[in-house]
């Protein structure tokens, strides 16, 4: 094992939680809207904001295809990686303002350089290439700072904790959080709901 290795490991051992509360996550996508903070609002407020409404891990929102969203219909369709359940999810409150101001930024930037490949790729880098998983954990790293959560040690998985514990905390039923986040073993869905306090507000 080399020496990153047995550093990230130990990151991984001294974290309290794996997952961002509501307030933190709302903290990280303020961050990432403020142009002081980011070089691609647009682009970064609607990444961060699909991957925690919609539990996506960073290569399921690398791999987003212009074709997986419907905005006419409100819709995304998630294609689960690690043989997850795809799925197709409404589009709820912000996120179709968030993608149309993304998407008019995209539109000028592969206007300017049309030849260099974007593709049909949703997320793209400022190289007019897919965006790419290094990428997206610098950007983390980056808004973490600006949000005053670095003592977190933020990583992109935590937006997809996140989204399970949100809906577990919101009363949720599991098989309904397993559907949506495309769980094949229910076991990765009950630790949402084994660790959400909420769940136990109306029992007296």
């Amino acid at each position: 094992m080399n020496p990153t290795q047995i550093t990230n490991t130990r990151a991984r051992r001294e974290r309290s939680r794996e997952h961002l509360t509501q307030d933190e996550v709302t903290r990280l996508l303020t961050a990432s809207k403020d142009g002081a903070h980011s070089r691609n609002p647009e682009r970064d407020y609607a990444l961060l904001l699909l991957m925690f409404r919609h539990g996506l891990r960073v290569s399921e929102a690398c791999k987003l295809k212009l074709s997986d969203v419907d905005l006419k219909e409100k819709v995304l369709h998630v294609r689960r990686l690690k043989h997850g359940k795809c799925t197709t999810h409404p589009l709820y409150n912000g996120e179709a303002k968030a993608i149309k101001d993304w998407l008019e930024v995209r539109q000028k930037m592969t206007q300017e350089t049309p030849t260099l490949g974007s593709g049909d790729t949703l997320f793209i880098s400022e190289r007019r290439t897919p965006l790419s998983r290094v990428t997206v954990w610098v950007l983390f790293q980056k808004l973490s700072k600006a949000a005053g959560l670095e003592e977190l040690e933020l990583h992109p998985h935590m937006l997809r904790h996140a989204c399970g514990y949100n809906l577990a905390n919101r009363g949720a039923d599991t098989r309904l959080i397993q559907d949506y986040m495309g769980h094949q073993n229910i076991q990765h869905t009950v630790r949402y709901t084994q660790l959400a306090p909420g769940r136990f507000e109306r029992l007296f």
